[in-house]
């Protein structure tokens, strides 16, 4: 740049919400809107320096396969194992934008997202910089919110770009297509399920599927056992009437195996009308507050509040872009020395949490709790914006008040409880009741999502008489082990070291929109049994956790400057390539194993006609229909739509007894719908899809 010319800078934002928001700040709101080929771009100058401040959509390149590969039929799909990806633009606009502004930049400052995939997709926009613009200089703006402070004191201090960071995330880029194209296209081809029905499987994603279907087949093969219990309902003491009430106790034996001998316990304390206090033990206890929220922590409360992984962090990024809470992607677990509590406590006020916020600042010093885990590129979530319930939608203030609740809760004091244990003495057969209760709820007065509920006792002592009212001899069955919850799953795979934190929302919405799980908690359809039980029977390795999380370590040995991406790239294609021996060898029975499963999967019901199996079926022109499987003496066939998963429920219509399916679409709540069209139950509801 020579002497006396204006000096122009271009700062690349991974979003339009955040390019609005830093060019607001940094321009004091002077920033002007314009557009380029679409695109918004904002303008503004300071000291002579002329800023473009423009947004990106995310990934403007992808890694693909070069042309010729992309063939199902042609390519096998061992071929890919070894085949270097090529990228390809995605978004063409932002393309042709960041080309058209690239050449007037004298410096391009990165202000993406800081974390793997941010990085990544900052050197993206880069890579498309230096193609019309060799010379620039190139400088990073790192934060964790959207705050006037936060903004300005990161371009204040402008440091790297961080390319062992993006190129981590290449990693897991290259590693996962090549999985996923690779095993995607063997289970597609070897079942013959092609087209939008296709079998999808990866790297996480199978992994993840596997531990959904064991639990699946533990409830299945879980064999009920009898058990019985004795419960009394009490009121006492007798001694002193005024403190007396109703409350409940059981037979300290818990669960009676054996028939007989409950009976003969239940028998003898069925005769006392009295009962004697024989001992009463209370235990006072502090409750520690709970640790700052990293991802996985606030998938899993939000999921506790009715919201799916997948729909909480698309939420918790939108307040994010606004300047409502802090990055939400982070492991972090411990608030760094630089954050002013105070501070966050006072924007607060500005908020429906004013009073409680109020509370806290009133003492004299704040100590937060600790969780375990401590890095430094993101501190926990936190409130980092001002924003009134009127203002957000009903879901928008569930995740904020998950956040804001959760950050004042780690700076109260800690919340006092007692628990009594009393022992009761009905004709010698020994029963206990519990009491608990909160005497200070500290800081379960700022979060009450995790508060116990209370079971209050009358006041006993040793000695005491009790009055027996009622005494019952239940007769209970053992229960199988519950279902994961998104959420709990979440922890799971976080445990496992099975995807990132920016990635375990995504696979297990992957999983529902390709029909391998529905409801929630989730439950594995028969397709995912399908292609579970056949990568455990012929390649088992496809479907531990223990490959993935070696990967996962490998990839973080990169983004730490300890291992580079050809390595760990050579030793993923090596792992598949056994994988891949396995099922290459066992072609024959996977094809017959597959195509088995997904026939009994595909059956609809019971032809009403014939009585014969109703399955789902494609037409030479690929269209999806319900037709007969007595078809040409049997011609009954039903429509069905055109888009979506569609998956058979075994379900009759109580209307007209037409099988029952469930549709699934992408951004919608799967519904289910009888496929007879004339059926008094579709009547006034139209199609299920305009292409039917």
């Amino acid at each position: 740049m020579e002497t006396g010319e204006q000096m122009n800078v271009l700062i690349i934002c991974e979003k339009n919400n955040a390019a609005q928001r830093i060019s607001t700040i940094l321009s004091d709101e002077k920033a002007v809107k314009t557009f380029h080929k679409r695109v918004r771009v904002y303008d503004y100058e300071v000291g002579g320096v002329s800023y473009t401040v423009v947004g990106l959509r995310g990934h403007i390149l992808s890694l693909d396969f070069p042309e010729g590969y992309n063939n199902w039929q042609r390519v096998p799909p061992s071929e890919l194992i070894h085949l270097d990806p090529i990228k390809k633009v995605q978004e063409k606009t932002i393309f042709t934008t960041l080309k058209d502004l690239s050449r007037e930049a004298d410096e391009v400052i990165i202000a993406t997202d800081f974390d793997r995939e941010g990085e990544l997709i900052g050197v993206e926009a880069l890579e498309v910089v230096k193609k019309f613009n060799p010379d620039f200089m190139v400088r990073r703006a790192r934060f964790s919110s959207l705050t006037p402070v936060e903004i300005r004191d990161a371009f204040a201090n402008l440091t790297d770009v961080d390319f062992n960071l993006s190129e981590a995330a290449e990693c897991r880029q290259i590693i996962d297509l090549v999985w996923g194209a690779v095993l995607t296209r063997y289970l597609s081809l070897a079942a013959k399920q092609m087209g939008k029905d296709f079998l999808s499987a990866g790297r996480v994603q199978s992994p993840t599927l596997t531990l959904i279907v064991d639990r699946e087949r533990e409830i299945k093969k879980f064999t009920p056992e009898p058990y019985w219990e004795i419960e009394a309902q009490l009121h006492g003491p007798l001694n002193r009437m005024e403190k007396a009430g109703p409350f409940k106790a059981t037979h300290s034996q818990g669960r009676f195996k054996e028939r007989i001998r409950a009976g003969n316990s239940y028998q003898r304390a069925s005769r006392a009308e009295e009962g004697i206090v024989e001992n009463v033990d209370r235990t006072t206890k502090k409750e520690r507050p709970p640790a700052p929220f990293n991802t996985t922590s606030f998938l899993r409360a939000a999921a506790s509040r009715g919201l799916s992984p997948a729909a909480a962090m698309s939420i918790a990024e939108g307040l994010y872009n606004r300047g409502f809470i802090s990055y939400p992607r982070t492991d972090n677990t411990v608030y760094p020395p630089g954050l002013d509590l105070r501070e966050v406590l006072e924007n607060l006020k500005g908020t429906d949490f004013r009073e409680l916020a109020e509370s806290l600042l009133r003492m004299e010093s704040l100590t937060p709790t600790r969780g375990k885990k401590k890095a430094t590129d993101h501190p926990p979530i936190y409130p980092s914006g001002a924003v009134r319930r009127s203002e957000l939608s009903a879901e928008e203030w569930k995740v904020y008040d998950l956040v804001a609740r959760r950050f004042m809760a780690t700076l109260a004091k800690h919340a006092v409880s007692e628990t009594v244990k009393v022992q009761i003495d009905i004709n010698e057969e020994p029963f206990n009741a519990r009491g608990f209760r909160i005497l200070e709820k500290g800081w379960q007065e700022y979060y009450p999502y995790l508060n116990k509920k209370e079971s209050i006792l009358p006041s006993l002592e040793e000695g005491d008489r009790v009055d027996v009212k009622k005494l019952e001899l239940l007769s209970k069955m053992t229960k199988p082990p519950g279902r994961y919850s998104q959420g709990g799953l979440i922890q799971l795979m976080d445990s496992l070291d099975l995807g990132t934190k920016s990635t375990r929302h995504e696979i297990i919405q992957k999983l529902y929109t390709r029909g391998y799980l529905v409801d929630s908690p989730p439950r594995a359809t028969d397709t995912a049994y399908s292609v579970i039980d056949t990568l455990e029977k012929y390649s088992q390795i496809i479907t531990k956790p223990d490959m993935t999380s070696r990967l996962e370590q490998d990839m973080s040995k990169i983004a730490e400057g300890e291992s580079r991406l050809k390595e760990v790239v050579e030793e993923s294609r090596k792992m598949l390539d056994k994988a891949m021996e396995l099922l290459i060898k066992n072609r024959m029975e996977i094809r017959e194993s597959l195509i088995s499963a997904l026939r009994e999967q595909n059956t609809a019901g019971s032809c009403p006609e014939c009585g014969k199996s109703l399955i789902i079926r494609q037409s030479r022109y690929g269209k999806r229909f319900i037709g007969c499987s007595g078809y040409p003496r049997c011609k009954v066939t039903y429509p069905l739509p055109q888009r979506g998963k569609i998956l058979p429920t075994r379900n009759s219509c109580k209307f007209c007894g037409a099988p029952v399916v469930r549709l699934i679409m992408r951004k919608q709540r799967p519904r289910e719908f009888c496929v007879n069209m004339d059926c008094t139950s579709n009547q006034g509801k139209g199609k299920n899809s305009t292409d039917r």
